[in-house]
């Protein structure tokens, strides 16, 4: 069986950054800076939710030389509609949980 979780905080707005740049990508300093989440929480949650199929990400070489290539990020289809379900500020909800059951 597989165990749903509500989604963090951190997710929410990490989710909500990223559905509002559509179909840009955001590299992982510019996603910390707006979502206000230092990188050791920022990187894992990026990690967790590409595996998760929610997120794409690539490789990214830089504009100017001199620079390393930066892993960039956007949201798959199946994340937007995360990210449109799961707004930051709404309480969290375990996804399995229809709204209004309580237990």
């Amino acid at each position: 069986m597989v165990r749903s979780r509500t989604l963090s905080p951190h997710a929410r707005m990490v989710l909500a950054v990223l559905l509002a740049a559509g179909e840009r990508w955001s590299h992982g300093y510019e996603l910390a800076r707006l979502a206000g989440i230092k990188s050791g929480t920022l990187y894992p949650l990026l990690i967790r939710l590409e595996a998760q199929g929610y997120l794409e990400a690539e490789w990214q070489q830089p504009a100017a030389g001199g620079r390393p290539p930066r892993h960039a990020y956007r949201l798959t289809a199946a994340g937007v509609q995360l990210a449109r379900a799961h707004p930051p500020g709404t309480p969290a909800q375990d996804p399995a949980r229809p709204r209004g059951v309580t237990t």
